[in-house]
């Protein structure tokens, strides 16, 4: 069985074979009770950033750091750094919200791609684990997720956005599902043995402001 809440209103979803019995889900939801109310109330606390518009002026984040946004036409679309404070964005005349949308995106993705095989490398040295594969994806209900069967890892395109050490959380929490699939004890003890700060690393990550259309579970 899989329980999930759901932002902003704490939405439930209960997932189980179709053979359940209506009673063991009623129990198994109620043993849940405390973890629901400290996810809601997670939700409630949670800072949000108002929607992008992608507009001169706008401010963005990579990897923790705060960028000035700038908007200029130019032949070809594309973002560049300017220096460590500004980020310009160079657009096609004619362009829309859309347009600058994905171009920003496709941007976090190859900032985020550059830095994650050696994340990723020195983590798997440290818990000894090795991922067939990786991959980044926008999710929009948790940071990243890990398919046992396939090995593969995957990490949410809106880590771009954080600090290294909440992507390194992140990455770790995935690898370690290859030692352990649920979170339980055992769980638990490998994220506190591998990482033993894990729970400050959390705590960065979800403190940060998050998208507006993201969850941080």
């Amino acid at each position: 069985m899989h329980l999930a809440v759901y932002p902003p209103t704490g939405r439930l979803r209960l997932s189980a074979p179709n053979r359940t019995d209506d009673e063991v889900l009623r129990l198994f939801a109620i043993s849940k009770i405390s973890w629901i109310r400290k996810h809601i109330k997670n939700f409630k606390r949670q800072e949000r950033e108002s929607p992008r518009e992608f507009v001169s002026g706008e401010s963005h984040y990579l990897f923790g750091k705060r960028f000035m946004l700038e908007v200029a036409e130019g032949k070809q679309n594309g973002v560049q750094k300017k220096g460590q404070k500004k980020l310009t964005l160079t657009m096609r005349p004619g362009h829309d919200l859309a347009a600058r949308t994905r171009v920003m995106r496709e941007w976090y993705r190859s900032e985020l791609k550059a830095v994650l095989p050696e994340l990723i490398r020195q983590w798997e040295k440290v818990i000894g684990v090795k991922a067939a594969s990786w991959g980044v994806q926008r999710m929009t209900t948790k940071w990243g997720a890990c398919n046992i069967e396939n090995k593969r890892i995957w990490l949410n395109l809106e880590l771009a956005k954080k600090p290294q050490i909440c992507i390194e959380y992140i990455i770790a929490h995935e690898l370690i599902h290859l030692h352990e699939r649920h979170h339980n004890a055992r769980f638990i003890e490998l994220m506190t043995k591998f990482m033993p700060k894990w729970r400050q690393n959390r705590k960065v990550l979800n403190d940060l402001p998050v998208a507006h259309e993201e969850w941080e579970y």
